[in-house]
């Protein structure tokens, strides 16, 4: 797939040199920085619910609503405690459910990690760590109304989400019945919530920074990335998400570097599976 590349591609071969080039990155940005690990170059900026099949079909954004009532209904125990539903979408993102959320980290030797950890097996595949520079504007805290606004969309049916009708005034758009159901919603975490959805809020992406309410979560400095309705996310950024693109070369060997640092697969995924394999490979 083609995809825009960048004049000024950074590439390293060793955890040193990517620790140096995030300081540079960092001296030259005001903004707070997240980083994204993929561990092949080819990978796109989609949340997981948006992904297409082979035949360039999206084969659960048609379903989102049924997928976050199955999940919460079968496991409701694993949601009691979760206020809001961002916190639930973080916890089925962590149960593997396809969510209108896109992984990113605080920590760029995590997202080095990912970008290393599943390419190692892989002849001639090169790993990329993605550095977001995102508007102050943009990124919120779990309990933002906007938060509250996009993450319920997950809760509205396709043929409801296609009904909203954007081209009229804000009084207007509230009165419709889609967006009062929409705001119902809302009101079952925030009951004080004044029926003022600012249409526009409702097609952005921001960063999320929400409560580590997982061990992954917490263990890989995760936040979020929700996107709005129809909301995309072009591989070289949009008005106030820019990025930067790091090939990572020689995955084995940097591996090995940030084990001595202790990012490896039992501190990433904290488990005692994964801390069980990570000590049978060690020492085979």
């Amino acid at each position: 797939m083609y995809k825009m590349q960048d004049k000024n591609e950074i590439k390293i071969d060793k955890v040193v040199e990517f620790i140096k080039q995030i300081l540079i990155i960092k001296n030259k940005h005001q903004q707070e920085l997240f980083y994204r690990g993929h561990s092949n170059d080819r990978y796109r900026l989609i949340p997981s619910l948006f992904r297409e099949n082979n035949l360039g079909q999206q084969i659960y954004s048609l379903q989102e609503n049924i997928l976050f009532k199955e999940l919460y209904m079968s496991e409701y125990k694993e949601f009691i405690n979760d206020k809001y539903t961002l916190d639930k979408l973080v916890r089925m993102q962590h149960y593997s459910m396809p969510t209108r959320l896109l992984d990113l980290t605080t920590n760029p030797l995590i997202a080095l990690y990912f970008a290393c950890k599943s390419s190692i097996n892989i002849d001639e595949n090169i790993g990329e760590v993605i550095v977001f520079f995102i508007d102050d504007e943009y990124v919120k805290y779990y309990d933002s109304d906007k938060v509250s606004c996009i993450a319920n969309l997950s809760r509205l049916s396709f043929e409801e989400k296609e009904a909203i009708n954007f081209n009229i005034e804000r009084e207007r758009f509230n009165q419709q019945p889609v967006i009062k159901k929409l705001l119902n919603f809302i009101r079952e975490e925030k009951p004080f919530f004044e029926p003022k959805i600012e249409k526009t809020d409702l097609k952005d992406i921001i960063c999320i920074k929400g409560i580590k309410n997982n061990f992954r979560v917490s263990s890989q400095s995760g936040v979020f990335l929700l996107f709005g309705l129809h909301a995309n996310l072009e591989e070289v950024g949009n008005n106030y998400i820019q990025i930067k693109r790091i090939k990572i070369y020689n995955q084995k060997k940097i591996l090995k570097e940030l084990d001595l640092l202790n990012i490896n697969e039992s501190t990433v995924f904290p488990s005692i599976e994964s801390t069980a394999k990570y000590i049978s490979d060690r020492l085979k």
